[in-house]
């Protein structure tokens, strides 16, 4: 997987995927367009959303609805990393299994969202540079 990052102008750069889709990300708080930080947490709210609505739709349970609601405390000082995320998933349906949903929700977490356990586990990072 491959992804480009282009600065446009200010702090506004302009994400894009080896899928072909942009996003716009603001470095200044998110005034314009959502930070790099909101992209991240976004994005773990987003895979393991998918994880809560394949396993709930794969245990054969009829879910209408799925909301992700994420709160996160951040360290108050650079670099401002979370300390905490917390998401909350707001599930809707017809006769649904609170076992099911329960186990759904904790797989995603703890062995499917690869975000999360991204995030949750740490990754080593690298870097690379040339001079255009």
């Amino acid at each position: 997987m491959q992804a480009e990052v282009k600065w446009i102008e200010d702090f506004k750069f302009l994400g894009q995927s080896q899928s072909g889709h942009s996003v716009v990300m603001d470095g200044n708080g998110g005034e314009t367009a959502p930070s790099p930080m909101e992209m991240v947490l976004m994005a773990a709210g987003g895979c393991s959303s998918v994880d809560v609505v394949d396993g709930l739709k794969s245990a054969e349970q009829n879910v209408t609805s799925c909301n992700a609601k994420l709160t996160t405390e951040r360290r108050e000082t650079a670099p401002k990393v979370f300390t905490k995320v917390n998401i909350h998933f707001e599930v809707s349906g017809t006769n649904l299994d609170e076992t099911i949903v329960e186990q759904v929700t904790r797989d995603s977490l703890e062995k499917y969202c690869s975000v999360c356990l991204m995030l949750g586990a740490g990754i080593e990072m690298s870097h690379s540079w040339e001079i255009v």
